[in-house]
């Protein structure tokens, strides 16, 4: 059949149907309308077959069995190791391989407080951002949650290498964060008023600088008081200092040979390619039972890639 070669999205029992519901046709001299044509019409040449677009399925989250790596869990409350470059829910391209399949594949069923497609979910990581993400199993844990992360009271600590050598041993950034109106991707600071601008508050610490490949690098913690959308990111690159690998913001897209990922069976111009994730990382969280009223601390191992990385650095000095 001439529709289900051409979209093999639709099996021949929906394109069969469509074509006798009168969504689907021929437009020919001999068949001048869609009710003339069988689904067993035999093109002839010449004719413009024609087809009304199916609407895109609903959104809906549905369990998957992707590894997950658990970093606390109870009756209440699940903290796992998210990895970079895993999504946390579906949402507009994305429809399978999110964060979200994968807690459903482990647990089954969570807290529906943040809707049908995010359950358990109270908080979110940026794509390219590991570590430690808090899941709610039950209404009555993420109402707690969600009201710590709002009151401010849940720590919440990053560590990240930037470029450039960072001057002051600590800082805080107290810089609004809102949407970039000319590259919609990006947030930005400049915006300190307007529709979407909001407080942003994070405070960072040297733990350690680098210099490598003839190039500076400062390795920090940071804290953010606030979660705003790629807030630590946005607020290291308003000082001058972007996230590696994150050329969103203004990390340089290539590092010298002897930075970048070394890999067997790729050209030249990969093997400079830079970090290929942002080495961002939700390091620490900590937060209060949502039934006991304990403090609960929960520390996410840094990534592999991640330690390579900062060897070279160290190897390179």
């Amino acid at each position: 059949m001439f529709l289900t070669a051409r979209i093999p999205s639709l099996t021949r029992s929906r394109i069969r149907q469509l074509i006798e519901q009168g969504k689907a046709g021929v437009h020919s001299e001999s068949a001048p309308d869609a009710a003339s044509v069988k689904p067993s019409y035999k093109l002839k040449g010449g004719e413009d077959v024609w087809i009304e677009p199916e609407p895109p399925p609903p959104l809906r989250a549905v369990p998957e069995e992707i590894p997950l790596g658990i970093l606390y869990e109870d009756d209440d409350v699940a903290a796992v190791n998210k990895p970079a470059g895993m999504v946390v829910h579906l949402g507009a391209g994305v429809r399978s391989g999110t964060l979200v399949n994968a807690l459903l594949g482990r647990w089954g069923s969570l807290s529906q407080a943040g809707g049908e497609l995010r359950p358990g979910i109270v908080h979110r990581l940026d794509r390219n951002t590991s570590g430690v993400l808090l899941v709610a199993k039950n209404d009555l844990a993420h109402q707690s949650l969600a009201g710590q992360f709002a009151g401010r009271s849940i720590e919440k600590r990053y560590l990240a290498l930037v470029h450039g050598r960072v001057a002051a041993e600590r800082g805080e950034i107290a810089l609004a964060i809102g949407r970039d109106l000319v590259r919609r991707k990006r947030m930005t600071t400049r915006r300190r008023t307007g529709p979407g601008v909001r407080g942003a508050l994070s405070r960072y610490r040297v733990i350690r600088r680098y210099r490598g490949g003839g190039l500076d690098f400062t390795l920090l913690e940071v804290e953010i008081l606030t979660g705003r959308t790629h807030q630590v990111r946005v607020h290291l690159a308003s000082l001058g200092h972007a996230v590696v690998g994150d050329t969103l913001y203004g990390a340089p897209g290539k590092l010298p040979k002897d930075l970048s990922e070394q890999k067997k069976d790729v050209s030249a111009a990969e093997e400079e390619a830079t970090l290929p994730r942002n080495f961002l990382h939700a390091a620490c969280i900590v937060f209060r039972h949502p039934r006991t009223g304990d403090p609960v601390r929960v520390e996410a191992p840094v990534p592999e890639e991640l330690e390579r990385f900062l060897l070279r650095l160290e190897e390179g000095e």
